[in-house]
């Protein structure tokens, strides 16, 4: 077969950005109405109830929360549980049992009987002392998260149960704001489950309320916890990850994890470099751009190029040109893979090489989006373009490879066609190398016009079939056995950080294609991956579908995910494995362990290079930044799949 490349046209520039993809999702903006997010506040304890037994908890007509402990009764204020030193005549005094009148006030029982401050200090009547008494609890339902059930309490539209190992609310209506909120054509999930640090002390439940606001109060064996449901918006919400970000998960231009050196504790935590710094800060700089493009804040913008001038020093921090280093430090504090790093010429520094394709990926990705969407003149550009042209140079010199300072390829860094078409169409770097390379040229020849780029990804068509690779149907993917590159199976499961940087590459592959019948072929690959990825309600990767052209992707499940990711952003080990509501599968070749995509609250917080079927992870020590989230919903936005507030 061969490849006639185009001719390059006069007004080249300008009729490239021109035919550049419409960002437009076809179908209307999903309104951005209010939903109820649900966020974990950690209530305090008094030093005075150290190693107390918790026994029983309510919350009074006036919504003070009360808890029953073997050192007396409890009570919060503001945010902190301690020993109630309201009444008095009461101070000091133990109760056996506290429970609420019919009319909602507190009642104490002392070994002399029962009493109660309201109705104005009047002695209860045996009537009411009767009414006392709790509840039985009722028999669990087949197919409830856990059986082993300590509490409950109704509200309209369910009930709230406490077991031995969580809280789970069942909705029995329309009227309860307790479930990940539905998008259109998805309805709210019969459970919603509450278990791990990132949502309760401990476990075992021993007894739960409700306040007037529909806050839930759980009490554990450890202490006192709060569930609140406030209502917020995905504009709010991500305004909320915006100034968490700009505020707690900035380093160097980086946006960084926090280690908790105490687990669970942020006050503990330290700034950390990682094996992809300039990796995921390339996406967040695809946030800052789309939201740019969307909204022509100034302050955006300037946000935008303070991290594109760190992937710039990625570059100037060593002399090894056109090379990427993944991340920096000042010298003798470096973290992650201490053997991957290198001296700086300025001896304050050190910089982390063994640079791999990921970084290469993503940082064509950020330089597309600042190229298109932030730079605003020729300067600008070119300054983009100073930054990313060597990287392409660097490869090309290096025959398709990234060498190290060693002088040696890094282990992934490698587009030469002995490595790619050594795979069989059946492994999926075959497809992912030859679309990485060609998307990377499309960009340099945008950038500058050099038909040097253009021909050489017609030669990598016609000599080494990467278009054929790239048009490849990742159906095909299967395992394969025999493929073992430096120690590493190649062929073993499906490799979900290719589904990162697949969609990633798509970005400058279609948007920048040479021709527009490349793009459509282009396209075709995209709206297939997509449908491979559909289960998991991925905004991001449903919305650069769109932003490349698909028609019809699933917005609604991507404002589904976007309404229920947590706040909290702590990757708490989560557990799911022993629920009696999940459909559990054997293992496969996707590594999905159950059939049912839980509710982003419920399951792991991890990078977006990992797959959300997976029933148990974590480990309480890391703080993420929740850039994913933000790139997801300006994605939204950009491409007219979500409506502004």
């Amino acid at each position: 077969m061969k490849f006639a490349p185009p001719q390059q046209p006069l007004t080249f520039l300008l009729l490239l950005l021109l035919l550049l993809p419409s960002p437009r999702a076809t179908s209307a903006p999903i309104p951005d109405a209010p939903f109820w997010q649900d966020v974990a506040v950690r209530i305090h304890h008094a030093p005075e109830l150290t190693n107390a037994v918790f026994k029983k908890l309510v919350v009074d007509k006036e919504d003070a929360v009360y808890v029953l402990t073997d050192k007396g009764v409890a009570r919060v204020f503001d945010d902190t549980l301690t020993l109630d030193k309201s009444y008095r005549p009461l101070t000091g005094k133990i109760a056996r049992d506290i429970a609420l009148t019919p009319q909602g006030d507190l009642a104490y029982q002392f070994d002399e009987g029962w009493l109660s401050n309201g109705d104005n200090g009047r002695p209860l009547r045996e009537e009411v002392i009767r009414q006392l008494a709790r509840p039985h609890l009722p028999a669990p339902a087949p197919g409830v998260p856990w059986s082993e059930l300590t509490a409950h309490v109704s509200v309209p539209g369910g009930v709230w149960f406490g077991t031995t190992r969580g809280a789970f609310f069942e909705r029995q209506g329309s009227t309860a704001p307790y479930a990940t909120p539905s998008a259109p054509g998805i309805a709210p999930p019969h459970f919603r489950y509450y278990a791990g640090k990132r949502w309760l002390r401990d476990d075992y439940v021993v007894d739960l309320a409700v306040d007037r606001d529909g806050n839930l109060w759980v009490l554990t064996k450890t202490g006192l916890n709060k569930i609140e449901f406030r209502q917020t918006t995905m504009a709010a919400k991500a305004d909320w990850f915006h100034r968490k970000i700009r505020s707690r998960n900035m380093r160097y231009g980086f946006t960084a994890e926090r280690r908790l050196l105490v687990p669970g504790d942020i006050t503990s935590s330290e700034m950390i470099d990682t094996d992809n710094d300039g990796g995921w800060t390339s996406y967040y700089i695809g946030s800052l751009g789309t939201r740019y493009a969307v909204t022509h804040e100034a302050e955006i913008r300037q946000q935008a190029w303070e991290s594109f001038a760190a992937l710039e020093r990625l570059q100037s921090i060593h002399t090894n040109t056109g090379f990427p280093a993944r991340t920096f430090e000042r010298r003798g504090f470096k973290f992650s893979d201490t053997d991957r790093w290198r001296d700086a010429p300025d001896p304050a520094w050190e910089w982390k090489g063994h640079t791999s394709s990921d970084e290469i990926c993503s940082q064509t990705f950020a330089h597309a989006v600042m190229w298109e969407l932030v730079a605003t003149n020729a300067a600008e550009r070119a300054r983009i373009a100073t930054n990313f042209i060597p990287i392409v140079e660097h490869i090309l010199t290096h025959d398709l490879y990234l060498i190290d300072v060693d002088g040696k390829p890094t282990l992934w860094g490698r587009w030469n066609p002995e490595y790619v078409n050594w795979f069989p169409p059946t492994i999926h770097d075959r497809q992912l190398n030859s679309a990485e390379l060609t998307a990377s040229l499309q960009l340099a020849f945008t950038m500058t016009g050099n038909p040097r780029y253009r021909d050489k990804a017609y030669e990598m068509f016609a000599k080494h079939g990467y278009l054929t690779n790239i048009l490849s149907s990742l159906k095909l993917i299967a395992k394969t056995d025999g493929y073992i590159h430096l120690g590493n199976n190649m062929g073993d499961e499906w490799n979900h950080s290719d589904d990162e940087l697949s969609f990633f590459t798509y970005w400058p592959l279609v948007r920048f294609a040479f021709t527009p019948e490349l793009r459509a072929q282009y396209l075709g690959v995209v709206r297939e991956h997509l449908e491979i990825e559909h289960p998991e309600r991925y905004p991001i990767w449903n919305f650069i579908a769109a932003a490349c052209g698909v028609k019809d992707v699933d917005a609604a499940g991507s404002v589904w995910t976007l309404r229920g990711t947590p706040l909290d952003t702590i990757a708490w080990k989560v557990v799911n494995s022993h629920r009696q509501d999940l459909t559990k599968l054997p293992p496969n070749f996707m590594a999905r362990e159950m059939k049912e995509l839980l509710p982003p609250g419920e399951r792991l917080i991890a990078r977006i290079n990992t797959q959300p079927f997976i029933l148990d992870q974590g480990d309480d020590t890391t703080d993420f930044p929740g850039d994913e989230y933000l790139l997801g919903y300006w994605l939204g936005r950009y491409v007219g799949a979500i409506r502004a507030p």
